[in-house]
């Protein structure tokens, strides 16, 4: 039976381009015939959430075109850039939501045609829900930031339909027009700390801040599955590119390996990382020998006939002693 191939992210993203370009035009119909404060808010996102489109798509283009001469890394930090943009719109979409429902809560409008609002949210706010729901789970096997701050994008959009839904309801019932502002002021708020989410990870990524989760990760799959001629590891560090990871380590080897006997170690290194996190990752590791009589110490070779001091205890690696750049020692 054939295996199912992954979408290309750049199908992914036309198509969630024309959904986003959809979904705008049934929400603004939606504040034209209710005008409604509450849901011109979500109407709004909307438009953030086109033009963010467009440049997410223009990003993943630009992120999947391989490596040249002038960018030897490749091109997926245009990611991160991405990212911070959609979250800096996103951002000053909420501050101005906020600015316009609390103009309307001390002058309010009247809102005519509610159930009919009501059904377009509710139906919007599925669509978003799904969609983003796919995102998130495509962008995070695809390794693609902007792919995941879109999906999270469209399902905050989604949550805050369902609280729009609920307080449209209460306005609908009971008739408290004022309640329309307050639901606005409220996911205003949720949407402007989303926006703040979206542009602290995109800063991280560019800072290349270290992503202690994934190389714990990392840790725990070469603690399980760790050869005996890997007698220590350490100074692992990793680098994100978009979807790309860059891994750096040393690895200590017994001192009379050679080059192919090292070379191997390295190759079962790679596919052991490979299997866990896809073909993502680019790894570099630099080889250190064996320094007797404190590496037989940690060593749990059992056919070493070099060996100049007994096994006493087998290190386990932790992201403390991992990252550090220091061989281990039994102290």
């Amino acid at each position: 039976m054939p295996t199912k191939q992954p979408t290309s992210p750049i199908r992914l993203m036309v198509f969630m381009l024309a959904v986003a370009f959809a979904l705008l035009a049934v929400k603004f119909a939606a504040y034209f015939i209710t005008h409604s404060n509450a849901i011109f808010t979500d109407a709004l996102e909307s438009i953030i959430n086109f033009v963010t489109g467009g440049f997410a798509l223009y990003s993943v283009y630009l992120a999947a075109k391989p490596k040249d001469q002038d960018h030897p890394y490749g091109h997926g930090k245009i990611e991160f850039l991405s990212s911070g943009f959609e979250g800096t719109l996103i951002f000053l979409a909420g501050v101005a939501i906020i600015i316009k429902s609390i103009y309307n809560l001390i002058y309010p409008q009247p809102i005519e045609q509610m159930g009919v609002g009501i059904l377009l949210t509710v139906f919007t706010g599925a669509a978003n829900y799904v969609a983003g729901r796919y995102l998130v789970k495509t962008g995070t096997h695809q390794h693609s930031l902007t792919i995941i701050a879109n999906g999270k994008h469209l399902l905050s959009d989604a949550y805050s339909s369902l609280g729009l839904v609920i307080g449209l309801i209460a306005i609908y019932f009971f008739g408290y027009v004022w309640l329309d502002s307050i639901v606005a002021v409220i996911f205003g708020s949720f949407i402007t700390y989303t926006g703040y989410g979206l542009v602290r990870n995109s800063i991280s990524g560019v800072m290349d801040e270290a992503d202690h989760e994934l190389i714990t990760r990392i840790i725990a799959v070469l603690n399980q599955r760790r050869s005996q001629n890997w007698i220590d590891l350490h100074n692992m560090r990793v680098i994100k590119y978009g979807s790309q990871l860059h891994i750096d380590c040393h690895l200590t080897l017994p001192w009379y390996f050679n080059l192919v006997e090292s070379h191997a170690e390295v190759d079962a290194l790679q596919e052991i990382i490979t299997e866990e996190l896809g073909d993502v990752v680019e790894l570099f590791v630099h080889l250190d020998p064996c320094l007797p009589p404190d590496s037989c110490q940690l060593c749990t070779k059992t056919d070493c006939k070099v060996r100049e001091h007994a096994f006493v205890g087998r290190v386990e690696w932790t992201l403390d002693n991992v990252i550090e750049n220091q061989k281990h020692v039994l102290v």
